[in-house]
């Protein structure tokens, strides 16, 4: 039987994807998780420790194993030469992609980049390779496994393989920007019955990745550690100052409809200008209006991208992925300023969805007939937490009860309707950067000084940023303006007026909520806790944040939890059908 390892092999935001001999996922995790470092910089995605495991675990003996990875044949022809090319073989990378954006990236930036992929891509497999003998390498018994080959795929191409095969349409276009491919930052892909080919790939310097980026940077936040979401979050506060919004144009304008950088000197004269309208002292409200205004310019440009999708590949079916579709800003406005009819952003939109989008190619090459799942992917694709921790605290430990599934479904939606900071871990964690009531840190949205509370006891990152509902979508239309499904929450809509006193906690400063559609069939543990507490409050609704602390990953094992649960203020921590309360909770 053959298997199919995929591997995100971006220097940022590596990942991995199994997917078995008939074309199911078995498992998709990032990198950071397993490490817990954020982002995982420079790490392999596949470490022969983890590897061993996880190939033990789902693949019998004598399987083959395809890897497959992102970033194509550019950079196989590069890295095949990169030996006697130099630095990391930057001439010859040039040679094959002229193209790459240099005006908002400097010479040295993007040297360091080619290095650091080229890196990536020079380890892919090896700790696959190791871990694949650890796991299955006897000899004498006859159930050696193999590699049956390593396969790249075009980064964009990956993109929109799991973009669209993860989406619900068996018909549709799609839209990949982010910071850079191997010619370009930006790709349109169409799919029609399940099949997918490739409308237009752009080439040039048309890199909106780069200019949020850009914008993060300027305004004091730093690109690298991935705080775009500060700009996302700081924006609503702001303004859109004239003068800024004028600097921020000169960086791009519209030829034929297509988007068009300025060059190198052109950026480095509105960096200058706006460092001096916002020095380092600059307050907030300096940094706000600078996050607005980048923000606006962000939809301007993503607008451009959309528009000339529909020109070229018009369908009521609209896919964005790539890391630009981590805006959930502007995804909530996307249909309302667009022809596009329905939309779907996948759960990993960035670049750790790519080891699935690999994975699925090179399982489509060795099955020309398969067209895709058919079906809206589930993102609970990562690791178990084992209550093995929680069974040895039995005996010494008296605020620990095992109290089954409905137990602890009914004792966390009490502490929470009074108020209390529950941690929720349950079945196999979220494939994608956002906790989805798996691996969440839930409280009550009715108290108007809940977010102070979680970011005081727990969070401790900037009061600017906002907290996320996750709601019953059944309920979505009752407190939604023009409500859309957001399986994933990947997209902001705005409340409704008359409600939004009634859930302060998660009504952001300009009337939205990155909100979460939860549903039975999608997540049966987390809709019954949705439940249990609207049962007891009339609010269909919770504060859903990410199990983690500012800086550090999501959370991986159960000790993770216990740690954070001694060390914050964290009133109850849900692990399965186990619950462990701090003193003076009653239960």
């Amino acid at each position: 039987m053959r298997y199919y390892l995929g591997l995100a092999t971006t220097f940022h935001d590596p990942a991995l994807a199994l997917v078995g001999p008939d074309g199911t996922v078995l498992f998709a995790e990032a990198t950071e998780r397993y490490l817990q470092y954020k982002r995982a910089p420079n790490c392999e995605p596949d470490s022969a420790p983890r590897m061993a495991g996880l190939l033990k675990a789902h693949l019998p003996p004598g399987a083959e194993l395809v890897i497959a990875t992102t970033w194509g044949p550019d950079f196989s022809r590069y890295l095949a030469d990169q030996a006697g090319t130099g630095a990391f073989g930057l001439d010859a990378l040039k040679a094959h992609s002229p193209a790459l954006n240099r005006s908002l990236v400097p010479e040295r930036a993007e040297r360091t980049f080619i290095a650091e992929l080229a890196l990536a891509q020079g380890r892919a497999g090896y700790g696959t390779l190791l871990g694949l003998d650890r796991a299955h390498g006897n000899r004498d018994s006859g159930g050696r496994s193999t590699i049956a080959g390593l396969r790249r795929y075009p980064h964009h191409l990956t993109h929109a393989a799991y973009g669209l095969w993860g989406s619900p349409f068996r018909d549709a276009t799609c839209l990949v920007v982010d910071g850079m491919g191997e010619t370009g930052a930006s790709a349109i892909y169409r799919m029609e019955a399940g099949r997918l080919r490739e409308v237009k790939r752009h080439r040039g310097r048309e890199s909106v990745g780069f200019f949020f980026g850009f914008v993060t940077d300027l305004a004091g936040f730093d690109q690298a550690k991935g705080e775009e979401w500060k700009i996302m979050g700081l924006a609503p506060y702001g303004r859109q100052d004239p003068e800024l919004m004028a600097a921020l144009r000169r960086l791009y304008r519209i030829e034929n409809g297509r988007l068009r950088f300025s060059d190198a000197a052109t950026v480095q004269a509105v960096a200058e200008e706006i460092r001096a309208r916002r020095p380092a002292e600059a307050d907030e409200d300096g940094w706000a209006d600078l996050s607005a205004c980048g923000q606006a310019i962000f939809s301007e440009m993503m607008d451009v991208l959309v528009a000339e999708a529909w020109r070229l590949s018009p369908h009521e079916n609209l896919v964005v992925t790539g890391g630009c579709a981590l805006n959930s800003s502007y995804n909530g406005r996307l249909l309302g300023r667009s022809d596009f009819r329905r939309l779907h952003v996948p759960s990993a939109p960035a670049d750790d969805g790519n080891a699935l989008g690999a994975a699925w190619l090179a399982f489509q090459e060795d099955h020309p007939d398969w067209t895709g799942p058919g079906v809206l992917a589930t993102p609970y694709l990562g690791s178990r937490v084992s209550t093995e921790p929680l069974e040895r605290m039995v005996g010494w430990e008296p605020r620990l009860r095992h109290l089954g599934h409905d137990g602890v479904t009914q004792a966390a939606a009490d502490i929470l309707a009074a108020g209390g900071l529950v941690g929720w871990v349950q079945g196999r964690a979220e494939f994608g950067p956002r906790a989805l009531g798996n691996r969440s840190i839930l409280a009550d949205p009715r108290p108007s000084d809940a977010k102070a509370i979680l970011n005081g006891k727990v969070k401790y990152r900037e009061a600017f940023r906002p907290f996320a509902p996750s709601i019953l979508a059944e309920a979505g239309p009752d407190w939604f303006e023009d409500y859309q499904d957001s399986p994933y929450m990947e997209r902001t809509l705005v409340w409704r007026p008359e409600v939004r006193d009634r859930v302060p906690a998660v009504v952001h400063e300009d009337g939205t909520g990155r909100l979460q559609s939860v549903t039975e069939a999608r997540n049966p543990a987390y809709a019954a806790l949705i439940r249990a507490f609207a049962e007891r409050t009339g609010v269909p609704i919770l504060l859903n944040t990410s199990f983690n602390v500012m800086g550090k990953p999501i959370l991986h094992t159960a000790e993770d939890a216990i740690l954070m649960f001694a060390t914050t203020g964290l009133d109850a921590v849900v692990i399965e059908d186990w619950i462990l309360v701090k003193d003076g909770v009653t239960i």
